[in-house]
């Protein structure tokens, strides 16, 4: 586990860029990530870490956030460019790197994919995605069932919860980002390649 030290050096860098709530939330997935870690024998300490970073970008200014999505890492499709409640993630995986100098690409990558998904999610990537879906302080409709899910398969966590978001989004009118397509297709893919076997 990281050092106490560490620890506060997170806590502190979180607690300097958001408001209580998201604070709480960011240590409540912090320890959910770490829990379906130990479940799914994902690293441990780069959960925790990521967990506790997720949402490092959420509360800056929204032109700030662009500004950092176009120095992103990793791919950026033009809904996201356009979707400014996505700008967040995308940006604190570049706050990540540039202000607490993260070079590990794995732990990056979940901090940018956490609200989308995306095909080819590490367990690491996958750990994150849920943990903020299922962390403490959520209370949505579904959330007793997702939280139930998430601790029985990995992968059928990630379809029911990509399930959720596609769903969420038609409801809302949103575009989805081609990234979260191809992430529900590959797990329908996993779904029946399963079905096929058993």
């Amino acid at each position: 586990m990281l050092s106490d030290k560490q620890i506060e050096e997170l806590d502190g860098f979180i607690k300097e860029r958001t408001g209580k709530k998201r604070y709480v939330h960011s240590v409540n997935v912090a320890y959910e990530a770490l829990k379906l870690a130990r479940t799914y024998g994902v690293d441990e300490n780069r959960a925790f870490i990521a967990g506790y970073l997720h949402d490092c970008a959420k509360e800056m200014d929204i032109d700030r956030q662009r500004e950092l999505v176009e120095q992103s890492l990793f791919p950026v499709d033009d809904i996201e460019k356009n979707a400014p409640a996505l700008f967040h993630a995308i940006a604190g995986a570049v706050v990540a790197h540039k202000e607490l100098g993260i070079e590990d690409m794995g732990i990056l990558e979940a901090i940018r994919f956490h609200t989308v998904g995306a095909p080819d999610m590490s367990g690491l990537g996958q750990v994150l995605y849920l943990a903020d879906l299922i962390s403490a302080d959520r209370d949505y409709k579904d959330v007793k069932k997702m939280r139930k899910v998430a601790y029985e398969s990995l992968n059928g966590a990630m379809l029911e919860a990509l399930k959720f978001s596609v769903s969420d989004s038609v409801k809302k009118g949103n575009a989805i980002p081609v990234s979260t397509i191809l992430a529900y297709n590959e797990y329908v893919q996993l779904k029946n390649e399963k079905r096929e076997n058993d």
